[in-house]
């Protein structure tokens, strides 16, 4: 069965709302019937895009993320932007076990799961401006 269908979601940068973030993409992808890993796969891959939008893109201040989710046959597209410090060097923090805050010791393992989890990852992003993270997965199940 062919599905073209698109939602958007935008929520403050607040850590709380990345729970909301990867339910309301599981809901959505749901319509495509999806197996119990290819949605904890989405689930986790969105999770960490919002935390590096909180975290890194806004430093835990006030911003708004912005979340969009297409479905294409059985391509799953999403994307999750923010509009705030952006990203320096996008190559070097994608390496596994970078991060541009080690004081709050966190693993530097965000993209490298995206990675994992997604079939592919763009990453672009300004400085001053924000960035944009746009994820794909091919579910197996439609």
């Amino acid at each position: 069965m062919q599905y073209e269908n698109e939602m958007k979601l935008e929520f403050m940068s607040k850590s709380q709302n990345e729970a909301f973030a990867r339910v309301a993409v599981a809901a959505f992808v749901s319509q495509l019937d999806p197996t119990l890993e290819e949605i904890s796969d989405i689930k986790t891959a969105v999770s960490e895009a919002v935390t590096n939008a909180v975290i890194h893109g806004y430093e835990n201040g006030d911003g708004i993320i912005y979340v969009s989710c297409r479905l294409e046959g059985n391509l799953v597209s999403i994307e999750i932007q923010d509009r705030g410090k952006g990203i320096h060097n996008i190559e070097q923090a994608m390496e596994p076990l970078y991060t541009s805050k080690p004081e709050l010791e966190r693993s530097g393992m965000g993209f490298t799961v995206m990675e994992t989890f997604m079939d592919e990852i763009v990453v672009q992003s300004i400085l001053g401006q924000g960035t944009t993270i746009c994820m794909n997965k091919r579910l197996h199940s439609v």
